[in-house]
């Protein structure tokens, strides 16, 4: 468990969608917040108590929406958590749809790769925004940890094709050479007009290879039990 907050070093970052982060303040020990240019304290106000810090944003207005990350330096680790503000009624409906398939699939084995899809189909007469869409992967661990980001395709297409007059589909892959740690749900993300919309997510477990020994060994030994039944005379 953390020590009092006071006595860490604590940053508040932005990022908007398909963009990179930006920090916005910076706090520090018996220091003024220092706010980055861009970022007015007029605007935001930095709160830090025992166990807690709160960015208020004071005056909303629309470039604000965005994902806000609170970051905190504890001797070498860092410990980071973010949020997604959204602001209502200021984008439309997605013309965007995200598939994934398999949702699941047989048991891999470290050291197997294992290549996950993710298909994001576009509706050109519910268009309704402008812009590109990036991709990004994400996995939730067994434990039900946090997501961590695993991969960004950026704006890069692997396959596209028109599926009608009006509906396109582009293909996206995502392939790792898989370690024991590596098993939960994988999820693909695809970031656009402002929304971001998660895949259905595609479960990832893992067989370890001394398991898998013991199975085949139990396996046949069985099978000999079996043609020793059947040959033996009575």
């Amino acid at each position: 468990p953390f020590d009092e907050l006071s006595s860490k070093p604590l940053y508040w970052f932005k990022q908007s969608v398909g963009d990179d982060l930006k920090l916005i303040v910076t706090f520090r020990k018996h220091i003024n917040p220092v706010y980055r240019p861009e970022f007015s304290d007029s605007r935001l106000d930095l709160r830090v108590e025992k166990y807690i810090s709160n960015l208020t944003i004071l005056r909303t207005i629309e470039k604000d929406e965005g994902t806000y990350h609170c970051a905190v330096i504890e001797w070498t680790e860092i410990f980071w958590s973010g949020t997604y503000l959204s602001l209502k009624g200021k984008y439309r409906t997605s013309n965007y749809t995200v598939v994934q398939q398999p949702t699941a699939s047989d048991p891999v084995r470290p050291g197997d790769l294992k290549t996950l899809q993710c298909s994001v189909l576009s509706d050109s007469e519910t268009k309704t925004c402008p812009g590109d869409y990036s991709v990004f992967w994400f996995r939730v661990g067994s434990d039900k940890s946090h997501p961590n980001i695993l991969y960004t395709d950026g704006n890069r297409r692997d396959e596209c094709e028109d599926r009608s007059d009006t509906q396109k589909s582009c293909v996206h892959h995502f392939s790792k050479n898989i370690n024991s740690s590596d098993a939960g749900t994988y999820y693909c993300a695809v970031a656009t007009c402002g929304e971001i919309l998660f895949g259905n997510g595609a479960k990832v477990e893992i067989v370890e290879i001394a398991h898998a020994f013991y199975r085949s060994c139990l396996y046949i030994d069985h099978c000999i039990i079996y043609v020793f039944v059947f040959t033996c005379p009575s």
